[in-house]
């Protein structure tokens, strides 16, 4: 049997495990959006931003099988694991989710998931 100071710290701890489990779930429903800025160069490397625009340019790097992509006002870096299989083209309209990275001294998106590059209809 439990002390009654061991029943209060195993339900304290179910409450907390409770309390997370929710902040999970509900952080997961709302997705990247809410948290997202929308993308320029002003903003430092390591941020969560947001774009959207037309394709102009699709691209493969030679080493590595990378993607990047080149919308009006940036370039989304997509890496080779993400990058198999998509299927975008010119003048396809995106809206892209990822971290802000500098790479050769100019601003970049880096996605982190399949899931933050949406072609919009």
């Amino acid at each position: 049997m439990l002390e009654h100071q061991e029943r209060v710290a195993f339900l304290v701890l179910i409450g907390v495990a409770i309390t997370v489990i929710s902040a999970n779930a509900v952080l997961g429903a709302l997705g990247k959006q809410p948290f997202a800025r929308p993308f320029s160069e002003t903003v430092p490397d390591g941020e969560l931003v947001m774009a959207e625009g037309n394709i102009s340019q699709v691209a493969i790097t030679h080493s590595g099988g990378n993607m990047v992509i080149e919308m009006e006002n940036v370039s989304v870096f997509i890496p080779a694991q993400l990058a198999d299989g998509l299927r975008i083209q010119k003048d396809d309209p995106i809206r892209v989710y990822g971290t802000v990275q500098t790479y050769q001294g100019k601003k970049e998106i880096l996605l982190g998931s399949r899931d933050d590059l949406r072609v919009l209809v």
